[in-house]
């Protein structure tokens, strides 16, 4: 099995479109198929050459082996909750069976965008809505109206009666319940200024399972590819994999913060094309994760104009638009930006992503998410829906949500002044924190990182020396996971090797969220300085 993965993927590595920036004189030349190795630029498929198939017995009582599952499971993987993140949850056990064993009394987990398992509250009027949708009983009781506030209990009221059977326990429309969708619509045109169709929205499970429909849908074999950022969400990376694509990278260029150029995408492009491969989408993740900048609305207007050049669907992954830190930036919507320039539904194929998990509500937990859809032709919409239906409906108490971060309240509604000073008090706390990370990450020796203009993270470059390089080869890892691993177990502190993300070869980088609680901050920086002086002295060249 592992012969046939590494076989399979050698085949497709000999045809990849991973080619250097322009910049690429500064790097090293990208290695040959015949000499790939755990130092590669994309760590999804280090595995290929690392993971032990041999010692799986092949008289296993289990019908089902490692050997014989989809080998497209085996192939995908998702670096957030990676290597890295299993050992910080091994050392959280350990402490809490022999406290005092590590030189750390806590795990300070940095590698994810989970904002209320950090201890961030949920906004007021949110739950309020949710906790009387859910128990609509509470709306007959004379109590309620001393407990939840007047316009928590109107918007309640309002979206029980939309809901079948006035229950959230019940199956919605595939789509989602239209009422709630006619308010995301409502949010969506408030917006942008533009009118917004409820039926081209399509209620999901969070934003994660509406990007897997669209790879479904125009992933048809290894020949189609996605453009994608380098570096990137692995969630794409993870998905063409799993629907059987190809990630056709685009290099973001960090030496003008992470910008987009669309000589970069030209360039990939026509390499696909060159290499038989046939582009279907463009990827856009705005505001950037895991890198944090925010696109300009000029270079928005170039990127739409590009995939109505090329024939592309536009992928826009939105859902840090709420997550803007710097005041020169303002997020601008690639619907607004489209038809502002003049095309309409039939002259730009167009899918904008959003989520309750991000801005400044953090609702992970709950899955309330959609996908604006426009620019498809009916036949195709029709088979959008059936996808739809296959899952029968995303939850309730998730499309409530999102319903919600669209509609909230307003000047005059009782909640308004609670529920402002909430959201402002986060994102200005996350404004805080991303000024202070970035600070201390450019104080480091040997270390840069761009400014987090908007999203949750840092994407800081180390540079590592040969003594490190090697150090980690030595353990057939890859440098940067080499030096988050040796990151944790001397601090605590858990972040996202950069190759999960993919990166320029030769360079190696980290995510880092700006989540942790303001207060846990400079125990953050005070642990990472401490550890990367030693670091950097124990492998100087």
């Amino acid at each position: 099995m592992r012969k046939i993965a590494a076989d399979r993927f050698r085949r497709l590595f000999n045809r990849s479109l991973l080619l250097l920036p322009r910049h690429s004189h500064n790097h090293p030349p990208f290695p040959a198929s015949s000499s790939i190795s755990s130092h590669s630029l994309f760590s999804p498929y280090r595995f290929l050459f690392s993971t032990p198939f041999s010692s799986m017995a092949s008289d296993s009582p289990f019908p089902v082996t490692a050997q014989n599952i989809n080998p497209k499971v085996l192939e995908c993987e998702y670096a957030v909750r990676g290597e890295v993140v299993t050992l910080a949850q091994n050392l959280q056990k350990d402490l809490q069976a022999n406290p005092g064993s590590h030189p750390f009394d806590e795990i300070l987990y940095c590698n994810i965008g989970n904002p209320q398992s950090l201890g961030q509250a949920p906004i007021t009027f949110f739950r309020e809505v949710l906790a009387l949708s859910d128990h609509p009983a509470l709306l007959d009781k004379s109590e309620t109206q001393g407990l939840f506030s007047a316009d928590a209990i109107e918007r309640a009221w309002q979206i029980v009666e939309q809901i079948p059977g006035r229950a959230t326990g019940a199956y919605s429309h595939s789509q989602g319940v239209k009422g709630l969708r006619d308010t995301i619509a409502a949010g969506i045109e408030e917006r942008d200024g533009f009118p917004c169709n409820p039926d081209d929205i399509f209620m999901t499970d969070g934003a994660s399972p509406a990007v897997h429909n669209m790879m479904q849908l125009l992933i048809r074999s290894e020949n189609d590819g996605i453009l994608c950022p380098i570096p990137q969400y692995p969630l794409y990376s993870a998905s063409i994999t799993l629907h059987g694509g190809f990630l056709v990278p685009y290099y973001l260029d960090e030496a003008t913060g992470w910008g987009l150029e669309i000589p970069e995408l030209k360039k990939q492009l026509e390499a696909a094309k060159s290499k038989g491969i046939s582009v279907r989408a463009l990827v856009v993740i705005n505001p950037g994760n895991p890198t944090g900048q925010v696109l300009a609305e000029e270079n928005q207007r170039n990127i739409v104009d590009f995939c109505k050049q090329e024939g592309l669907v536009l992928l826009a992954d939105e859902v840090y638009q709420e997550n803007v830190y710097v005041p020169e930036k303002k997020f601008h919507s690639f619907k607004k930006v489209s038809r502002s320039m003049g095309y309409g539904e039939n002259d730009i194929t167009l899918v904008s992503f959003q989520s309750v998990s991000k801005g400044y509500h953090g609702e992970c937990g709950k899955r309330g998410g959609y996908m604006e859809v426009t620019g498809f032709s009916a036949d195709v919409r029709e088979q959008i829906y059936k996808m739809a239906s296959v899952n029968l409906c995303s939850n309730i108490s998730g499309q409530i949500l999102a319903s919600l971060v669209m509609s909230p309240p307003k000047v005059g509604d009782e909640s308004y002044e609670s529920y402002m000073a909430e959201k402002g008090n986060i994102l200005e706390s996350l404004a805080r924190r991303a000024k202070t990370l970035e600070d201390a990450f450019n104080k480091l020796e040997g270390v840069t990182c761009n400014k987090a203009e908007g999203a949750m993270y840092l994407f800081p470059q180390i540079r590592l020396s040969q003594k490190a390089i090697k150090a980690a080869g030595d353990e057939n890892t890859s440098p940067d996971n080499f030096y988050c691993k040796r990151l944790l177990n001397a601090t605590g502190v858990v972040v996202v090797p950069g190759s999960g993300f993919g990166q320029v070869p030769g360079t190696w980088h980290f995510r880092c969220t700006i989540l942790p609680q303001e207060e846990k901050i400079p125990a953050i920086v005070s642990r990472l300085t401490e550890f990367h002086e030693k670091f950097m002295d124990e492998f100087r060249d």
